[in-house]
């Protein structure tokens, strides 16, 4: 993705308005992602910390194993069941607004006793917009308004975010087709295989039948 010139200086801009000290204490809980072997009869959990006020989306899907299914729970930190699903194999979930604290995400593969699973799974936060007309002076730079740089810095996070979303989907509905594609292929080479070695069994068994059928059993008196 590329940005205009005039994005750019609109964003070192707003670095030189904004003082760091002040970027820092409105720092957010940064987006994950993650990709795990979820073995037979075992649940994982992970543990996600958010801030106040903010929209946590949680995504995940089941990308390889048989029956591509897992149970799935989401925990407040006060440990409220916010999110609660059985056998599914994807999902996505809003939770809004989020308190502070850490929030306990699982996943449960304890019905299967011989399948392991992959799963990927995505936490992306949506941090509510700061007033920056109340952090900043509305004094003029260049005669660029405060918000000119609101705006162009709200345009350039929203396609940068939501860029690395898609990748992120993209890369798992690919290894999730990959592994079917996979599965597929040693399916068909097995019941080929057997195919063919019954093919043989029969054609030879015949062979036998129709030669067996022409035999001369006579006892020939000298």
């Amino acid at each position: 993705m590329e940005l205009t010139c005039g994005e750019w200086r609109l964003f070192f801009l707003f670095l030189m308005l904004v003082n760091p000290i002040e970027l820092v204490s409105f720092s957010q809980p940064s987006d994950s992602e993650f990709t795990f072997v979820l073995l037979p009869g075992r649940e994982e959990c992970f543990y996600q910390h958010a801030g106040n006020n903010s929209s946590m989306e949680l995504e995940y899907q089941v990308i390889g194993g048989a029956g591509l299914d897992v149970d799935f729970t989401v925990f407040s930190p006060v440990g409220e069941i916010l999110v609660k699903e059985s056998r599914k194999s994807d999902g996505v979930h809003m939770i809004e607004p989020t308190i502070i604290g850490d929030y306990k995400i699982c996943f449960d593969n304890s019905f299967s006793t011989i399948s392991e699973k992959l799963v990927f799974f995505e936490v992306i936060f949506d941090d509510a917009e700061e007033d920056w007309s109340e952090i900043v002076e509305p004094e003029e730079l260049l005669d660029i308004k405060i918000d000119d740089i609101k705006e162009s810095i709200g345009n350039m996070n929203t396609k940068l975010t939501k860029s690395v979303q898609i990748q992120a989907i993209l890369r798992a509905f690919e290894a999730r087709d990959r592994n079917l594609q996979e599965s597929n292929l040693g399916r068909v080479n097995f019941w080929s295989a057997v195919n063919l070695g019954v093919m043989l069994v029969v054609s030879i068994v015949q062979v036998y039948m129709v030669k067996h059928l022409f035999d001369d059993r006579r006892k020939i008196q000298t």
